[in-house]
Formats: structure tokens, sequence, C-alpha cells
């Protein structure tokens, strides 16, 4: 058998010399070390294991190995990057400085369907014991981090909050100064027509004019509902001019409302999922978890 170059190996092992078993369900090579003259075993792990870091292996292991290489059994270099598992479902040959072993790995027999079930399922618990083990730690870390972010965004609310409470007396000062200059105009307007009526007209002649009045009234309470689409209720007028008010000053004072909004759902959030993640029914999920479930 020749190599890549088409030179001749010096000697050509049988396959005996490197033999391949399986222990715990993991592929054990064993092999003559060429310089300290001892068999040696290797346990690779096949579907994380890389031809390139078995062979590393071997010369790491006996230092006299200059040169380790594994070729196809028609000759052609396997890459360093294929795994051990993809290797040794075919026949081999590995070379070890000028020597080439015939390597026949053991057929493995083919897991049943229900041995593949039963290994999903030791896979699926072996998991999550593994999220178990490591979800105290987990927890904590995702704690602190939560009370960091509120600690920022409490600190980059405070200036806006108090900002946002001047606005608001101030605005809601003007909308109960309006609310009193309301009645104090009904009530000088009830009692003008008061006096013209008793004191210097008759009934016949307020009549029509408080009939007007209560015309014009209606016309200005449906002009409301046309430019606002909702009924003229005390309630919701008040509330309506309180914010006319409270933006205009916001403008005034570079008060950034969106922003402050956008802080105030992200305090919501990051304390909401800091409850969540300190409530005894979610102690044993990490917080990502918690969000799916929900």
């Amino acid at each position: 058998w020749r190599g890549p170059e088409g030179a001749p190996y010096s000697t050509l092992v049988p396959s005996d010399e490197v033999t391949i078993n399986y222990r715990h369900g993991l592929p054990v090579i064993t092999l003559m070390l060429p310089t300290r003259s001892e068999r040696c075993q290797f346990t690779v792990k096949p579907v994380v294991t890389t031809v390139g870091a078995f062979l590393q292996d071997v010369q790491r292991e006996d230092k006299g190995i200059e040169r380790a290489e594994v070729f196809a059994t028609d000759g052609s270099k396997v890459s360093d990057a294929t795994l051990m598992e993809v290797l040794l479902m075919n026949d081999f040959k590995l070379v070890i400085n000028n020597t080439a072993y015939s390597v026949s790995p053991p057929v493995k027999d083919k897991l049943s369907s229900e041995h593949a079930t039963e290994m999903e399922d030791i896979k699926s618990l072996v998991h999550r014991l593994f999220v178990a083990l490591h979800v105290e730690d987990h927890q904590i870390r995702k704690e602190r981090e939560l009370l960091q972010k509120l600690d920022h965004l409490k600190g980059e609310l405070l200036p806006l909050e108090q900002m946002k409470a001047r606005i608001k007396d101030s605005a809601e000062a003007k909308t109960s100064r309006l609310l009193w200059v309301g009645l104090a105009l009904m009530s000088t307007q009830g009692g003008a027509l008061a006096w013209l009526t008793w004191w210097v007209y008759s009934w016949d002649i307020m009549e029509p004019v408080t009939y007007f009045i209560t015309y014009g009234s209606a016309m200005a309470f449906y002009a409301y509902f046309v430019l606002t689409r909702q009924d003229y209720i005390y309630p919701h007028a008040k509330d309506r001019q309180f914010l006319h008010y409270f933006h205009r000053k916001s403008k005034k004072q570079h008060f950034n409302v969106e922003r402050y909004n956008k802080l105030k759902d992200d305090l919501a959030e990051a304390e909401e999922s800091l409850r969540r993640l300190r409530q005894p029914l979610h102690l044993r999920l990490p917080i990502q978890e918690i969000s799916d479930k929900d």
C-alpha cells in the first residue's frame, strides 16, 4: 500500500495491532506506541472529537511520533476536521511515522426504536438535572441584572418625575380655575336673566331670549361632539382640558413625554420580571422559560 505521493510505507501492520472496542457506549482505540513500545488506550467521544484531535492526543502521548495521519482504504487522506463518528463507520488506515496500521472498526448494532426512545428520555432527564443544578446561579445572576436595571431606570426617571409633578400641578390648577370661571359665568348669566325678567323687562320679552340662549348652548355641545367625537360629559371634558394644559406646558419646559412613557414601561416590565423570578412557583424556572409559558 502506498502513501499519497506514491511512496510505499516501510511496514503494513495487520489490523490486530490497532483494536477498537466499545465501553459504556464510547469507542476505545488501543494501539502500540512506537518509541515507548507499549500499548496505549484512547477513549474518544465520537460526536465531538475530530480526527485531528485524536491524532494530536496520540502525538502528545508519544513525543517520538513525528507523523500521524489517517487514510481511507482507497488511499485518500481523511481531513482532520472529520468527526470520529464518521471515521469509525468504515475501515481505514492509521499511519504513524512510516508504519501503516489497517484498522477495522467493529460494527455497532443500530439502536432499536425502544432503546432510542429510552436514550432520548435519559438525555431529557440529564438536561433537566443540569438546569436544576444551575438554576440557582442563573437566578442570582438574573436577579442582580434586574436590580441593576431597576436602579438605572429609577435614576433616569427621577428628574422626569419631578418635572412631571410640577407640570401636573400647574395643569390641575389651570383646569380648576377654568371650572370655577365657568361656574361664575353661569351664575352671572342666571343673575342677569333674572334681573332683566323681573326688574327691567317682562317674561314675555325675555322668553325668546332664554330660548335662543338654550338653543345656542345645544349648538355649542353639538360642536364639541363634532370636534372631539365625544359627548360633553363634565369629567371627560375636565380630563381633556387637563391634558391640553399638560402637553402645552410640557412643550414649553421641554418635557419628553414619549421618553418618559418608554422608561415607565421598561420599569414596569423589569419589576414584573423580578416579581416572577421571586415567586415560589417559579423558583425552579429560568426567566426565559417563565416568559415562554406565559
